[in-house]
């Protein structure tokens, strides 16, 4: 039997009931956002830290294999061997290196498998070689690259210096603690050098080629890109890989813990 207590005073305000309101879901931070988009970038790559992996085969699959490798390197490769020994031929060299771009496109489509990449390489080489056939100079087949590189060491070092390293923002999200890194000293100092040495990369290829740039060295370019390209990469990435497995040991590599 109710009692007076139990029935609502007529004109009372009475106690909101959450169970009744959904919960007004929360903005995702920028930090979330690109946390996803690098880390997922990552984990597309094969550079998962809580994956099982040799360091070696996270590496050769960071680099696409054989197949990723070729398709970076020889539409460049071919660009400038054809420029080289045409006397500057740019409409050849370029139709050469754009077309093999598009046969490794092509392959990957009748193969059905993953594109992107190849995909990627393609639009980067087309709109290179729309860039030098419109101004007429070999060497502005480079830009996009120069400025790739100044765009990557300049975002990755602000990063870095602000205290929201990129590398501990794409590890975070793979590793499914978000932001919690920046609260742990080590992994702070970790992830700000991992991300220095990145940008380092990409500033180093910078004041390299910028220079042969400048002066038109259009074959001393081309031929430089391709060697600090993923001769460079491919350390720095096992060397990343190393660093994020030693800040995330696996269960089974904690003593005691199986």
């Amino acid at each position: 039997m109710s009692t007076s207590e139990d029935l609502p005073v007529p004109g009372a305000s009475q106690p909101a009931r959450s169970d009744l309101v959904p919960p007004t879901p929360e903005e995702p931070k920028a930090s979330d956002l690109i946390g996803q988009a690098l880390g997922g970038a990552a984990k597309r790559a094969g550079l998962d830290p809580a994956e099982d992996a040799t360091t070696g085969h996270v590496v050769w699959r960071a680099m696409g294999g054989w197949r990723g490798i070729a398709e970076s390197v020889l539409p460049g490769l071919v660009f400038v061997v054809l420029f080289t020994v045409t006397a500057q031929d740019l409409v050849l060299s370029l139709v050469a290196s754009v077309g093999l771009a598009a046969v490794f496109t092509v392959i990957r489509l009748i193969q059905r498998s993953p594109v992107a990449a190849a995909f990627g390489g393609l639009v980067a080489t087309g709109v290179a070689a729309a860039l030098a056939l419109f101004t007429g100079r070999g060497v502005d087949n480079f830009v996009p690259g120069l400025i790739t590189n100044a765009a990557y060491g300049t975002g990755l070092l602000i990063s870095a210096l602000v205290g929201w390293s990129l590398i501990g923002v794409a590890v975070g999200f793979l590793m499914n603690e978000g932001t919690a890194w920046r609260a742990d000293r080590r992994k702070r100092r970790a992830f700000f050098w991992l991300t220095i040495a990145w940008s380092a990369l990409f500033f180093a290829r910078l004041a390299v080629q910028l220079p042969l740039y400048l002066t038109d060295q259009t074959a001393a370019l081309g031929t430089l890109k391709l060697v600090m390209g993923l001769p460079l990469f491919a350390p720095l990435v096992a060397v990343t890989w190393l660093a994020v497995r030693a800040l995330y040991p696996r269960r089974a590599d904690v003593p005691g813990e199986s």
